[in-house]
């Protein structure tokens, strides 16, 4: 989502109208909220104003956590607390799935300052690509697509990962005469197969908490099919990208490789320490179950770890790792937030309520219509955001789901399609962007071109999955 504001009053010195007509909706939505309240509504679809305001602010382009809190003031329009309860409702939230999936997303933030500080990323991608070789372009590219896909996997984060990796790959790139085009469809495709894989990720911890299943239940039924499709056909797409911007001249010019300047010992070192801690935690996290609870103390252990063997000061290794934190704080109160949201929402019962009624009209859907409708709208939420539309898809039609008869696998498939498919279009999309960006390249039309590319045939095998499972 955009990161600015359409609310600022100011631009120009003039209100802009865009500013304005979202101003006015969300005082007539409150409004509405308020009359709903007093007139004992809020079990009906009137309920619903909050979530139908909230998805119309961050369609709008509010920024993504103002626009969870004005929800949620308006579902405690509806709700009508006394201050000391909103407080305590606020509190209680805290200790709920929801926040501290923020709060791991936060977590591994930090970490992945700490492997960018003490050359660990760098390492992963250096080593990569000496495994895959470099004998032919062909082979640089699918270099450059394991290596995003990895420093993503190990990071949770398309963003932070590409800042580390991209230094490294683009000299590689120009080298040997790799096109921007192709190594920025390299980067979504190689970036995003490693992201839906990545143990730690926000969104991914989501769907495992929503679902109820394991790592290994999430990937058999979710990511892994992606991570294969991204690979078998998005290797060959790069391949013909290409030869396509080839004849275009789309080269990279002369690029220096950055210098390190972390001790090559003890980046090495570091890098053993890290690979081998996040093996046993994700072996741990599979054996024992724990689901959230698991990267809650892994996380910072593992920096600490990391750190202290890269020959970093503890003061040092917590620097960078507050630094890293502090990136994404935001992420933080937007779990939190709606957290809260879907408690009052589930103290007022819209929700139940709206199961209730559409009771005898879910009968007549079979469960793989029902489940490729969820999937669709899913599809169309909230862009950039997986992680809250897994919150919220779960939350609206995770009901109405079990009452249908979707199976787990199925629920999964759900989940991961809502998530991710806007990854690849059908319109841009903050992923999409930041390959684009970190790539050095500059034609949207291509990205877009390039994930559609891929969404349709991921959408058909999804779909045919579904079916089976269902």
């Amino acid at each position: 989502m955009a990161a600015d504001s359409n609310l600022n009053p100011h631009s120009g010195g003039h209100i802009t109208f865009d500013g304005a007509a979202m101003l006015l909706v969300i005082i007539i939505s409150i409004a509405t909220c308020v009359f709903v309240g007093l007139n004992g509504m809020a079990a009906s679809v009137w309920g619903l104003v909050p979530i139908l305001l909230y998805a119309a602010l961050c369609v709008w382009g509010l920024d993504i956590v103002l626009a969870t809190a004005v929800a949620l003031v308006a579902a405690f329009a509806i709700l009508q607390p006394q201050p000391a309860a909103v407080g305590k409702m606020l509190g209680s939230a805290l200790s709920e799935n929801v926040t501290q999936i923020g709060m791991i997303s936060v977590l591994g933030a930090g970490l992945g300052e700490v492997l960018r500080a003490t050359g660990v990323a760098s390492n992963v991608v250096n080593g990569v690509l000496s495994v895959i070789g470099q004998r032919s372009k062909s082979f640089v590219i699918l270099g450059i697509m394991f290596a995003a896909a990895l420093v993503i996997f190990m990071l949770g984060t398309i963003g932070g990962a590409l800042a580390i990796a991209a230094p490294i790959l683009i000299p590689l790139a120009s080298r040997f005469g790799i096109t921007r085009r192709a190594t920025a469809v390299a980067f979504l495709y190689g970036g995003c197969a490693g992201l839906a894989l990545a143990p730690f990720a926000g969104s991914n911890i989501a769907i495992m908490v929503a679902a109820k299943v394991s790592y290994l239940d999430y990937v058999t039924y979710g990511a892994g099919p992606l991570f294969i499709i991204s690979f078998v056909l998005g290797f060959p797409i790069c391949l013909v990208l290409q030869k396509k911007a080839a004849q275009e001249n789309d080269f990279y010019p002369p690029v220096e490789t950055p210098e390190e300047a972390v001790s090559y010992k003890a980046s090495k070192q570091a890098t053993a320490t890290f690979l081998i801690g996040l093996v046993i935690t994700v072996s741990y996290a599979l054996h024992s179950g724990g689901g959230v609870s698991v990267p809650m103390i892994a996380l910072p252990l593992l920096a600490f770890l990391t750190g202290t063997v890269g020959r970093n000061a503890p003061t040092e290794t917590l620097k960078q790792f507050y630094r890293g934190a502090g990136a994404v704080i935001h992420l933080f109160l937007l779990f939190w937030l709606l957290s809260t949201l879907f408690n009052v929402l589930d103290e007022l019962g819209p929700l139940k309520a709206m199961a209730t009624n559409l009771s005898a009209d879910l009968t007549s859907f079979s469960k793989y219509s029902f489940a490729l409708v969820v999937a669709l709208i899913g599809l169309a939420g909230v862009p950039g955001a997986s992680a809250a539309v897994v919150v919220l898809v779960d939350n609206i039609f995770g009901g109405m789901a079990a009452q249908v008869g979707i199976s787990t696998a199925a629920w999964i498939i759900v989940l991961i399609f809502s998530s991710k498919g806007d990854t690849y279009g059908p319109f841009p999309n903050p992923n999409m962007v930041t390959c684009m960006g970190m790539a050095r390249y500059d034609k949207l039309k291509y990205m877009l071109l390039s994930g559609w590319m891929l969404l349709i045939p991921a959408t058909i095998v999804y779909a045919i999955l579904l079916y089976f499972v269902v």
